[in-house]
């Protein structure tokens, strides 16, 4: 009897310690406690409330003391919804904290909409007390001149906190001023004039306004380094100049294909006049012997048409032989 009382008293204190622990596991008293300690006013039944709500009270909590120790006036419905939004509640704190001391006027509202933005809240407030500075790439430019110049600048900037929710990035800024110094460059009448000025290029940019519409405030524009590129309008010239030879070649080539097709053409003619000639002498004889048939030429006058041909066909030969000796000098005859 004894022994079964102690095994059913084992059971009981084992099942106490049980739901003690997981009582301790689901209700963070450990962090309780710490709030107590720390003077922030907090139910345990809120804890409990948070659990249910899928929300980690570490998350919350641990915050929430440090705006109360800093001395801002955050409440914990509020650190929760903002952690139920998806938002960052320990660096919308901090931010709030680092606003205080530099004297800036934030809210808690704006920061959460900072931080629900996407953007780094704690980091644009670090900005506005201290400017971040920004350097470019080196932008190129051509002047009226046709040499191309190359400009890195270094922009400083501050964020506004105003302008941070729906306001452009560094990426925009960048574009700007870049935009502005290729503008400042191609106005140049000679790439001189900014090697010698380049501090007319932090001006004129600086006088266009480019941080309108961004989440920064640009402070100064300095040119850190300048340097001359390609010749480009020499470049341009030699560029027109091998168009033009191209086109050049292209009509002369059409101009000899034509000029071969004439040719080609004229040649298909004699030949077709000398089809014609080769096919009238080819009738002449069955001409001679049609006229000697039927008797419209005698003999004697066939005869004298004999020798009238072979005495063309000897001053022919006279003639070709004669000419020989005047080609092989050039035109003139050799002296004897």
């Amino acid at each position: 009897m004894l022994a079964t009382f102690n095994i059913f008293g084992l059971i009981i204190a084992a099942l106490i310690i049980l739901f003690i622990v997981l009582l301790l596991t689901f209700i963070p008293v450990a962090l309780w406690i710490s709030a107590l300690a720390a003077g922030v006013k907090l139910s345990i039944f809120t804890l409990v409330g948070m659990r249910l709500r899928r929300v980690i009270p570490g998350r919350v909590v641990n915050p929430l003391i440090k705006a109360h120790k800093a001395g801002l006036d955050v409440g914990i419905n509020q650190l929760e919804s903002h952690y139920l939004a998806g938002g960052n509640v320990d660096r919308v704190v901090n931010a709030l904290i680092a606003a205080q001391r530099a004297n800036i006027d934030l809210t808690f509202e704006r920061c959460a909409a900072i931080d629900l933005a996407g953007r780094d809240v704690l980091e644009a407030v670090q900005m506005s007390v201290n400017p971040k500075v920004i350097e470019t790439p080196f932008i190129s430019g051509v002047a009226l001149d046709g040499i191309e110049v190359k400009a890195k600048a270094r922009i400083t900037v501050r964020a506004n906190i105003d302008r941070l929710v729906g306001g452009a990035g560094e990426d925009t800024v960048i574009a700007r001023v870049g935009e502005g110094i290729v503008s400042t460059i191609g106005s140049a009448e000679n790439h001189k004039e900014v090697l010698e000025n380049p501090d007319m290029i932090s001006h004129t940019v600086l006088e266009k306004g480019l941080d309108a519409g961004t989440a920064f405030e640009i402070l100064s524009i300095d040119i850190a380094d300048v340097d001359i590129g390609k010749n480009i309008g020499a470049i341009l010239q030699t560029d027109q100049a091998e168009a033009d030879k191209k086109i050049a070649q292209a009509k002369a080539e059409e101009r000899r294909a034509m000029a071969v097709a004439a040719e080609q053409e004229m040649v298909a003619r004699v030949q077709e006049m000398r089809a014609k000639v080769i096919e009238a002498e080819s009738k002449v004889p069955l001409a001679m012997a049609e006229a000697l048939k039927s008797g419209n030429i005698g003999v004697m006058d066939y005869m004298n048409y004999r020798n009238i041909m072979a005495d063309t066909e000897m001053r022919q030969s006279i003639s070709r032989a004669t000419k020989k000796p005047e080609e092989n000098t050039g035109g003139k005859k050799k002296d004897k």
